[in-house]
């Protein structure tokens, strides 16, 4: 049983340092953007669009990330036996 909880604890570990890398750039596009606009008013409609492009991809990368976990995670759960599998059921079960 062990073995399985290292298993989520690796994918979450996984997962939660993706989507703080996802967020730490996301902030520091955001801050370059910022200050280009802030030195050059006048290029703020360029400066946008050469922000929202790559912060989508950023975006898409963290929501990546997102489903691969949810995928690792159904996968170990189909290696966990369940109650009823590793018992028998109760029509399995000899009368007596």
């Amino acid at each position: 049983m062990g073995g399985i909880g290292m298993s989520y604890l690796g994918v979450f570990i996984g997962v939660g340092l993706v989507v703080i890398g996802a967020a730490a750039g996301i902030g520091k596009l955001a801050a370059s953007a910022l200050e280009g606009a802030a030195r050059q008013p006048e290029a703020l409609d360029k400066l946008q669009i050469m922000m929202i492009i790559p912060a989508a991809m950023i975006e898409g990368l963290g929501l990546l990330a997102l489903i691969v976990a949810l995928l690792a995670a159904l996968a170990i759960n189909k290696g966990v036996p369940t109650a009823g599998a590793a018992q028998g059921t109760a029509a399995e079960a000899p009368a007596h």
